[in-house]
């Protein structure tokens, strides 16, 4: 079952404004920036960075964190990305029970599994 237009727009609020506040300095963006996309359930906080031996202007994303809700249970189940490219979930908290203990969990990166 898929995000309702509401919890759309909330999640694009919260994560929005998680996004500004740990985006780097503007200077610095065109080198390295931080994002985010809603896919059907899941919200993915991913870097841009210019392709190393790309065209100018040519850039690609990192992928850093994933969260994607579980409706049924009302809970957010969450995701690292390894060095192997696959979604792992993320051993010492894999579930949380909103996005905003999500987002802080991504803050603090305890473990250096999100931002290394």
């Amino acid at each position: 079952m898929a995000l309702t237009e509401f919890e759309i727009k909330r999640l694009e609020k919260v994560v929005g404004s998680f996004i500004e506040k740990h985006r780097p300095a503007p200077q610095i963006r065109p080198q390295l920036d931080l994002s985010y996309r809603i896919n059907g359930q899941s919200v993915e906080i991913f870097e841009i960075r210019p392709r190393w031996r790309g065209e100018p202007g040519e850039f690609m994303e990192h992928p850093i964190a994933k969260a994607t809700y579980v409706k049924t249970k009302e809970l957010w189940r969450i995701f690292w990305m390894r060095a192997d490219l696959k979604w792992h979930s993320y051993p010492p908290s894999p579930q949380v029970g909103s996005i905003e203990k999500f987002l802080a969990l991504v803050a603090e990166d305890k473990h250096a599994c999100f931002f290394g």
